[in-house]
């Protein structure tokens, strides 16, 4: 057999090693992650539920959703394992210092607009809102006349 032939296949056995390498890599990584787990720490679900770990079992984990409820759940459904800094700020909403260089959005779109020096004087605004008269309405015969300008039936402008 020619060497060129079986190119091909060399480069799809060697793909396929490649990406059943990575896959196991993944799978022992999550492995890890789950072992790690010990009680009081917050976890997030494959479904995306957050949840306290209270009990570990050899195949399970009782995990509390709200205080006072507990669910069985498999240890392969745990999606991650959250610090403790990550878990109270999804969970509970706790919002720690941010690190802001001075530059702050406003709540409101009003700062944004409003000039430093209160210019007031009768320069032209753009109007944004529509017009509903029909003085600057064209006619329809004008419009139908200026789209079929040029063209017979059935041609575009696309070439």
């Amino acid at each position: 057999m020619n060497p060129v032939t079986l190119l091909p296949f060399i480069v799809l056995i060697g793909a396929m090693f490649l990406m059943t390498r990575s896959a196991k890599k993944k799978q022992a990584a999550a492995a890890n992650m789950r072992n790690e787990m010990q009680p009081g720490t917050g976890v997030r679900t494959i479904g995306g539920m957050y949840a306290t770990v209270k009990e570990l079992h050899d195949d399970t984990v009782l995990l509390e959703v709200a205080p006072g409820v507990h669910a069985i759940y498999a240890k392969n459904a745990i999606g991650a394992v959250l610090d403790d800094a990550e878990y109270n700020r999804i969970v509970h909403g706790d919002v720690e210092e941010l690190d802001v260089d001075g530059t702050v959005v406003p709540d409101d779109a009003s700062s944004l607009t409003e000039t430093a020096d209160e210019d007031t004087s009768d320069e032209a605004k753009t109007d944004l809102v529509k017009k509903t008269g029909t003085d600057d309405a064209e006619p329809a015969d004008d419009k139908a006349d200026k789209k079929s300008e040029g063209k017979a039936d059935g041609e575009t402008d696309a070439k």
